[in-house]
């Protein structure tokens, strides 16, 4: 059954040249061609000569990667297309290297019922610049009382089920999901979050927290939550996905679970993989986000969970807001920044080229994991697969600023910051998604 879907371009014919190719699935990291004819790769190698009508496109000095793939966006369509839709949220996708992203069910309407599902699904077709799939929610209106018909949103086309932005309430709500997810051959995704330590909490709860007045949202206000529903799915035989991890204490609830063989893959953002709760001292609304930036020892925790696989994968959470949502004092500001256009350039820098975490292993967190995750076909640049790649400068320095993204809004926690790794070229299911002609 379908996953994802777009519309569909005309299939590329171009002539990669000369870029470094890092693949970890066929184990490449070399200076290499790649022929791409008819939408698919035909040949990996040096010296390829380009076929007669083939455009060739110089990658001497830039990165050749699989292409990304994000399970946790925020398109908000439907109901809040003021703020992203489908056409330029994909277009934020392909300009960040993002060859598939999936979208959270807490849309106005909620995503709950199959009819919405293949509303969207037939949207995506006529659309979508790169593949997209959806969630769908757990409960029917995000409401945490009664469970949506599993079975026929399954069948209908979601990917997973989650009521992303609300925590599932009691310990016997998660547990019938879980019981009644494995109906869908799908599984459920957790906003961890215990709401009785939420308290209407503005940031992390920290001496940055008492510095300021704001009121702060402690770490056991997730990990409580994560530890929970690990052990509900570890005593139901449960799959489940916790999204954007940010603390070392669910870091260490993920570990003991994994360790007993119970199902459970995770996520974390790059904005919690390099910020930390002192960026608040700025005030700055884009940089208010559920949940928040952590303390540094937190910070470390998630890096060293990514470099060795605890946690499973990079997710960015892209989360839309118009400008009027987010120019209001602190308090008063909406929870979420974007993410899509940024991450690579952003974990490139702040983890890469810090020599936290090698390429080949970013590239993997943000590839072929994530596909496994949702049972997508891994990305990889080998002969024969279609073209799903993209290709990064990893020198090019840009601002980040509204004009310069190809998101509907720009409530960035990078905006006006000078970043260095510009994505140049995507190929998703082998059309010509993005180019930079800049």
């Amino acid at each position: 059954m379908e996953r994802t879907w777009c519309k569909r371009g005309p299939a590329a014919k171009l002539l990669i040249q000369g870029g470094r190719v890092v693949d970890p699935e066929s184990g490449i990291d070399a200076v290499l061609d790649v022929l791409v004819s008819e939408g698919k790769i035909v040949e990996v190698a040096e010296g390829i000569a380009a076929p007669d009508g083939t455009r060739i496109f110089d990658a001497r000095g830039k990165l050749v990667l699989p292409g990304f793939v994000d399970l946790h966006a925020h398109l908000r369509t439907p109901g809040r297309e003021d703020a992203e839709d489908l056409v330029t949220g994909t277009r934020a996708a392909a300009a960040g290297g993002y060859v598939a992203i999936f979208a959270m069910a807490n849309t106005d309407p909620v995503v709950d019922n199959a009819m919405l599902l293949r509303g969207l699904i037939e949207r995506a077709q006529t659309e979508a610049t790169v593949p997209v799939g959806f969630f769908a929610a757990v409960t029917i209106g995000l409401e945490g009382q009664q469970l949506t018909e599993m079975g026929e949103l399954g069948t209908a086309g979601a990917v997973g089920f989650s009521d992303d932005g609300r925590p599932l309430a009691t310990a016997a709500l998660t547990r019938r999901a879980l019981q009644y997810v494995k109906v869908s051959g799908r599984f459920v995704a957790i906003h961890a979050q215990d709401d009785s330590l939420m308290k209407g909490g503005q940031m992390h709860e920290s001496p940055v927290s008492a510095r300021l007045g704001l009121t702060g949202i402690p770490s056991l206000c997730e990990s409580l939550d994560v530890s929970r529903t690990l052990d509900i799915a570890e005593y139901e035989n449960a799959t489940v996905h916790i999204h954007h991890v940010s603390t070392a204490a669910s870091l260490a609830a993920i570990a003991r679970a994994k360790a007993v063989g119970v199902k459970v893959t995770a996520e974390v953002t790059p904005h919690h993989l390099v910020l930390t709760d002192t960026a608040i001292e700025a005030l700055d609304p884009n940089l208010k986000m559920n949940p928040p930036l952590r303390a540094e020892s937190d910070r470390q925790a998630l890096v060293e969970a990514l470099r060795s696989g605890l946690l499973d994968c990079v997710a960015t959470d892209h989360a839309p807001h118009v400008s009027e949502d987010k120019d209001v004092p602190f308090e008063e500001a909406p929870f979420g920044t974007l993410g899509l256009e940024t991450a690579f350039s952003v974990l490139h820098r702040g983890l890469v080229q810090s020599g936290d975490i090698d390429l080949g292993t970013l590239v993997t967190r943000m590839s072929s994991a994530p596909a496994r995750i949702v049972g997508l076909p891994a990305p990889s640049i080998s002969a024969g697969e279609v073209a799903s790649l993209c290709v990064v400068d990893p020198e090019e320095r840009w601002t980040v600023t509204k004009e310069s993204l190809q998101s509907r809004s720009f409530n960035s926690a990078w905006l006006g910051e000078e970043l260095a790794g510009k994505v140049k070229l995507t190929l998703a299911a082998g059309h010509v998604a993005w180019e930079d002609l800049g």
